[in-house]
């Protein structure tokens, strides 16, 4: 791989993106489902590749047809291939990066309710996921267990999530499963904006919303990355532009969670894995749950030697929005539709489940489990439940886009004790490896006593009539 490749790789991704910023801008239907330029961009490259348009020149001229292998040369794809499990890094290190820390009672009065309905649901995915391997998918179809992860690391983890999984899932066997999360991802982005659409026009009918608070967003005002918030950039701008010191933070963050993550390797293999030949769990966990924690300590040591503000969060977001946008497009343009045709059925069993889930949460368990405006905050865990963050975020600002309810609040303080563990935290990344390990029931009994755990607790704790 020459430079001068890798440099066409990164020419070309750029002008995808671009191709789809217009179609997100004036195709209506694609701005009215809100779907993310990125994705757009994403099929555009998996259309115009060896999988689209290469195999429709080699059903019409063959194996030899000029265009067999798409537009794009195969040195560009090969670079696109590798750049998810790079970037998810960059990512996920970014998510606490300039953002103010309260302590733990301040994020719980906040966002204690949301935490869990939102652990519920999650631990859910995977109690329905391995249920569904134990009755249907592993006796019926012969899937890997592992599929039994695929709900929670497609719907609540997303495409940054399922693309930065990609290496675990084919060093442990199930090559085909990077494919399957991608495309459940999809499926959960554009049924969460569509679903959730319905939901809110069903509780304004209904007179559970305001229909002068609830309204449709238009489009472009909407931002995965949006922050009210202002913070000032740094003062010194002289000696270094902001965002290569930005950049810099960003590389502490992520060598920070590569020290981590070789440290438990190293304790690994000097204790229940010496030589190799004991129980390999840890060195199957990828480094972007662990640079979300470096982002955290790099944060935390800011706010203690008195810089909590040091850094521009909206710069920091600028960074992390680049990256994700970048890994999206590279991910689906290298998506395998093979993969997904061959497991046709474990896909659409799992994507109908994990949606009838999310359906389950907000109409039996929302309800329950907030003691006020149920309908906003289970909105934004419904959205995150299937569709990743940033539908959360749409749902919630659509159901109450002047934030009367605090949903935003809540739903922000919610990530910081969510994301380190599920949606793409570190049982996230833990799940591959256990389920391959122990295999589906162990994990099945586990995730089961935490989702029933944190039911009892949110419907006990935070039933309605109970706290303000």
């Amino acid at each position: 791989m020459t430079l001068d490749q890798i440099f066409t790789a990164a020419v070309l991704l750029g002008l995808l993106l671009l191709v789809g910023k217009w179609l997100r801008v004036h195709v209506g239907l694609f701005a009215r489902l809100f779907l993310p330029s990125a994705i757009l961009a994403g099929t555009l490259g998996l259309l115009l590749g060896p999988q689209g348009v290469g195999r429709l020149a080699g059903w019409l001229g063959g194996e030899e047809a000029r265009l067999a292998s798409g537009l794009f040369p195969e040195s560009a794809r090969e670079v696109w291939s590798g750049l998810p499990k790079l970037l998810i890094s960059v990512v996920f290190a970014g998510l606490f990066l300039g953002k103010t820390i309260p302590g733990p009672r301040a994020i719980w009065r906040r966002a204690g309710p949301m935490v869990a309905h939102g652990q519920a649901l999650a631990w859910g995915q995977y109690v329905i996921g391995l249920g569904l391997f134990l009755l249907v998918l592993g006796p019926v179809f012969g899937v890997s267990p592992m599929a039994g992860a695929l709900i929670e690391i497609g719907f609540e983890g997303g495409h940054g999530t399922a693309a930065g999984l990609a290496a675990t899932f084919r060093e442990l066997g199930f090559e085909d499963g990077a494919d399957l999360a991608l495309g459940l991802a999809t499926v959960g982005v554009v049924a969460g904006v569509l679903l959730g659409t319905a939901l809110v026009n069903w509780a304004v009918r209904t007179g559970r919303l305001d229909p002068e608070a609830a309204r449709d967003l238009d489009a472009e005002t909407f931002s995965e990355h949006d922050e009210r918030e202002e913070v000032p950039s740094l003062g010194d701008t002289k000696s270094i532009d902001p965002l290569s010191v930005h950049l810099g933070f960003f590389a502490l963050a992520v060598a920070l969670g590569w020290l981590m993550l070789r440290g438990m390797i190293w304790v690994e293999s000097v204790t229940w894995n010496v030589g190799g030949e004991g129980l390999a769990l840890l060195e199957h966990i990828p480094l972007f749950p662990l640079a979300m924690i470096g982002g955290v300590l790099v944060q935390v040591v800011l706010m203690r030697l008195g810089h909590a503000k040091a850094l521009d969060r909206k710069l920091i977001n600028r960074v992390s929005g680049a990256a994700l946008d970048v890994l999206i497009v590279s991910a689906l343009a290298t998506l395998s539709l093979e993969a997904v045709g061959s497991h046709i059925w474990t896909f659409l069993i799992l994507a109908t489940a994990g949606i009838l889930w999310g359906l389950v949460g907000f109409f039996v368990l929302a309800p329950r489990m907030f003691p006020r405006d149920w309908v906003p905050m289970g909105l934004a865990n419904f959205g995150q439940g299937i569709g990743m963050t940033v539908i959360g975020l749409l749902l919630a600002r659509m159901a109450d886009p002047d934030n009367r309810s605090g949903t935003m609040e809540s739903f922000g303080y919610k990530q910081l004790l969510f994301e380190p563990v599920v949606g793409g935290g570190l049982f996230t990344a833990l799940s591959l490896p256990l389920i391959h390990s122990f295999g589906a029931v162990p994990v099945l009994i586990g995730c089961t006593i935490l989702m029933i755990g944190w039911l009892v607790f949110g419907l006990i704790a935070f039933r309605p009539g109970k706290a303000g």
